[in-house]
């Protein structure tokens, strides 16, 4: 579960369909090669790995990564626990996350329509 303190420190999503490792680790705050380490860890983590391997996540890796993050750095968990909290009876759907992406979601809607609208 992200802090609403902690979604203010990390850049917002863009509206892009897939990203490289590079922009995840920019967004998220972690490096690659533990993103490359959590992919084995963690098998909610499965980004389309494309043209020689390489790793293309999406918007809901993003947030997934994010929350790992905050459950390992913010709350400490161990790699073990936060696992088993994401596979758990306690990995119940974060409204938090999903209200973050609506918005994001209309602020960049309304952008569209207020280039359209010119």
């Amino acid at each position: 579960m992200l802090e609403p303190s902690h979604n203010d420190e990390l850049p917002p999503i863009p509206g892009k369909r897939y990203f490289t490792i590079g922009e995840v680790s920019e967004l998220c705050a972690v490096k690659p090669h533990v993103l490359r380490y959590w992919e084995q860890e963690f098998p909610q983590l499965n980004p389309v790995k494309r043209r020689g391997n390489r790793r293309y996540y999406q918007r809901q890796d993003v947030l997934m990564i994010r929350q790992i993050r905050a459950l390992l750095y913010d709350q400490g968990f161990t790699i073990g626990g936060a696992r088993q909290r994401l596979s758990g009876d306690e990995a119940k759907e974060d409204t938090t996350q999903y209200k973050q992406l609506i918005r994001q979601m209309i602020a960049e809607l309304e952008d569209v329509l207020h280039v359209l609208r010119k």
